[in-house]
């Protein structure tokens, strides 16, 4: 969960120094960090190879905390759309709407206050 909060402050700072690519990367990194350590917290039946890859962690994340009811159906589609923004911004080189990459720092806080929440840990 360090990973994911230093994430989210680095979104902030980028996004505050017009660095529209640079935040949601960093946003959707925040998330995608905090869903692997929920995974973890909540004793997951996951190997470690699931985060491995993007799309194993989100459906790890969907499939043992989504579905189960352990999380709000929102996470799951929160970071599905941080995942699309990241996509654009790291791959496609299409400039983000400006409205979108606040939504994206703003959700990734608040991604990671609820996995925070939902499984307080020590780290």
């Amino acid at each position: 969960m360090r990973k994911a909060r230093q994430a989210v402050v680095s979104a902030k700072a980028l996004h505050q120094i017009g660095d529209m690519d640079g935040a949601v990367n960093r946003a959707y990194y925040a998330m995608f960090d905090a869903a692997r350590a929920a995974l973890q917290r909540s004793h997951a039946p996951v190997g470690l190879n699931v985060a491995k890859t993007h799309s194993g962690l989100i459906a790890a994340f969907g499939l043992h905390l989504i579905k189960t009811g352990l999380l709000p159906i929102e996470l799951g589609r929160t970071i599905n759309r941080a995942e699309e923004l990241r996509l654009v911004a790291d791959y496609i080189g299409e400039p983000i709407d400006a409205e979108q990459v606040r939504w994206a720092v703003e959700q990734a806080g608040n991604f990671v206050a609820a996995i925070d929440a939902a499984f307080p840990h020590e780290d």
